[in-house]
């Protein structure tokens, strides 16, 4: 290609996205997805948790349709984050855990916002595994952060205790393959018994979090590239509150651990009628394994609502930059977590379950100028990219699993169906399993051990597997069959 016809294209292109940015004569609006990681869907005021001190999530959820029946798609980071951007479900993608990319052919809704003409950016965790930038213009993430840190990088490194890839030390897994952890024997040791410390104030300076940077560098993004005249379509991405349970003291000074109560499910699950790999995790966590004792468990309630109160915290910065540089009005806001936390529920911590506290996630959708309201239809994490482009009149470049959820944003109440929502996880390994949830019905498939069937309106705690009881094999029959219909694992 010569220089004439560079730039003769450049320009074409520069015209067809300035066209593309223009909605029937009007500007579109832009688009701002805030994520936190690992965010129990009832741990939010909004939810109606009292523990929880989240004021700046309330007011959000105050101004948005509130999902109270949401889910990922797949309770792990990566292929949960794969299928939000790409809107396909894990069994369509390469991206199967945490180590695992998937293929830059899948398009993300970044690539679909860039093509009508916005301005793409990322900034925090999105755990793409490798260097792909899948669409995003403008990324900063885990790198930029230790880069910012400096020596204190090293604060990181203990607060970790060893390498691990799902808090961004190292981000891509492959970095620290061929030479081994570059840390080990450079970490100072706490005495943890596993991975993953109960928790513990940081010795982090507040501003130097990642929370802190993560919204710090947001805000400057909305000051440089919020008014150019061209929409943006932004993700900001918290890792809190995923562990490290560290969160700055001001924030662990408001919750307690002798305060902190035990889920109601704590010690009664029944063992007999639940799969192996979910009886030997309640008896024993491998991450923590002080979490035996209530009073450590207690500890760790505690430091999970201070990281939540700290994400928060810096999720107001943004949402006020917002508001004091006259976007909040012309800015549709998206807020979500990759995946909830079991947070003792049934005697279970993190994710990996599709129980409610694991597979569930909060969703709070903003649109400027229309109603408020709440949503009680089950839907799944797998439709936000109809969605989003749906409410900003933006063309997916291919199709997707997902449905555009405007008509229930619309009328919050109404009792149409959304469908089956479908989650699935360890595919490829040597026990995937696989969830289906409709109306009150929720059933879980797991290829070596027995099914599980709850009725959530009657048990919303999950405690009682009805799968197995012939009043229930109809219900667990016809479940069983309409998930393996849908992927029969390979």
């Amino acid at each position: 290609m010569n220089r004439r016809t560079f730039l003769a294209t450049a320009a074409a292109a520069a015209l067809t996205g300035a066209a593309g940015a223009q909605q029937g004569g009007r500007r579109r609006p832009n688009v701002l997805i805030v994520m936190a990681d690992q965010h129990k869907r009832s741990c939010m005021g909004a939810y109606g948790d009292p523990v929880a001190k989240t004021p700046n999530l309330d007011r959000l959820a105050a101004g948005s349709v509130r999902f109270t029946n949401a889910y990922c798609s797949n309770p792990v980071c990566t292929p949960s984050r794969a299928s939000l951007l790409t809107g396909l479900y894990s069994h369509h993608l390469e991206a199967q855990s945490n180590t695992t990319p998937f293929l830059p052919s899948h398009p993300t809704m970044a690539h679909h916002f860039n093509r009508a003409g916005y301005f793409s950016g990322l900034i925090g965790k999105m755990h793409f595994v490798d260097a792909q930038t899948h669409g995003f213009e403008y990324r900063l993430d885990f790198n930029d952060w230790l880069q910012y840190l400096g020596p204190k990088a090293q604060i990181y490194a203990d607060e970790l205790g060893q390498r691990n890839s799902g808090s961004g030390l190292p981000q891509i897994d492959d970095l620290w393959r061929d030479e081994d952890d570059p840390w080990k024997g450079h970490r100072t040791p706490d005495g943890r018994e596993g991975s993953v410390a109960v928790g513990r104030v940081s010795r982090f300076a507040e501003q130097d979090h990642f929370e802190s940077f993560v919204a710090r560098e947001s805000v400057r993004f909305l000051r440089n590239f919020g008014k150019t005249g061209q929409p943006f379509f932004l993700v900001t991405s918290f890792l809190k509150p995923h562990d490290p349970f560290m969160p700055a003291g001001r924030f662990m000074d408001l919750f307690r651990p002798e305060d902190m109560k035990l889920p109601h499910s704590w010690g009664k699950a029944d063992s007999s009628r639940l799969p192996k790999e979910v009886v030997s995790s309640i008896g024993f966590n491998g991450p923590t394994p002080e979490l035996r004792d209530p009073a450590e468990a207690r500890k760790r309630i505690a430091c999970y609502y201070a990281n939540l109160a700290q994400m928060d915290d810096c999720l107001g910065k943004i949402l006020n930059a917002l508001r004091e540089l006259n976007l909040e009005n012309d800015t549709i806001i998206c807020y979500t977590s990759d995946h909830g936390e079991m947070l003792g529920d049934l005697g279970l911590w993190q994710k990996f379950e599709f129980y409610e506290g694991s597979c569930g996630v909060p969703l709070l959708i903003r649109v400027p100028g229309r109603a408020a309201g709440v949503c009680d239809a089950p839907v799944s994490q797998v439709s936000l990219s109809a969605t989003l482009t749906d409410l900003a009149g933006v063309t997916q470049l291919a199709p997707n699993d997902g449905v555009s959820l405007t008509p229930w944003i619309a009328e919050p109440r109404s009792k149409r169906d959304a469908g089956p929502v479908y989650a699935e996880y360890g595919l490829r390994s040597n026990q995937p399993k696989s969830m289906i949830r409709v109306g009150q019905w929720k059933y879980t498939y797991w290829a070596r051990d027995i099914g599980e069937l709850y009725d959530l309106e009657a048990d919303p705690e999950e405690l009682r597997n009805l799968a197995g009881l012939p009043q229930y094999a109809a219900k667990a029959g016809e479940l069983r069959a309409r998930l393996l219909a849908w992927n029969r694992f390979g």
